[in-house]
């Protein structure tokens, strides 16, 4: 279920960014981007809702997956 990232406290959305950020584990990139750099891009991303925040009931977690990823899934659980 995709959420409004706006429903969040600021502490948990700037957990989740974070973890999205470094969900990789490794930045590859030709120039080193800071931290709170990479955390303004993607509330950039969050306002443009090319990211959202989705919530896994069965889990009962959050986390940020881009807009077509998360339609994605959603089409796949739909029921037929």
């Amino acid at each position: 279920m995709i959420i409004p990232y706006e429903q969040l406290s600021s502490d948990a959305l700037q957990g989740l960014i974070e973890e999205f950020i470094t969900r990789e584990g490794t930045d590859y990139g030709v120039e080193e981007v800071s931290l709170a750099t990479k955390v303004e891009q993607v509330r950039q991303l969050l306002r443009r809702r090319d990211v959202v925040v989705v919530f896994d009931f069965a889990t009962e977690t959050a986390s940020l997956l881009t807009r077509r990823d998360a339609e994605a899934i959603q089409q796949n659980t739909e029921p037929d």
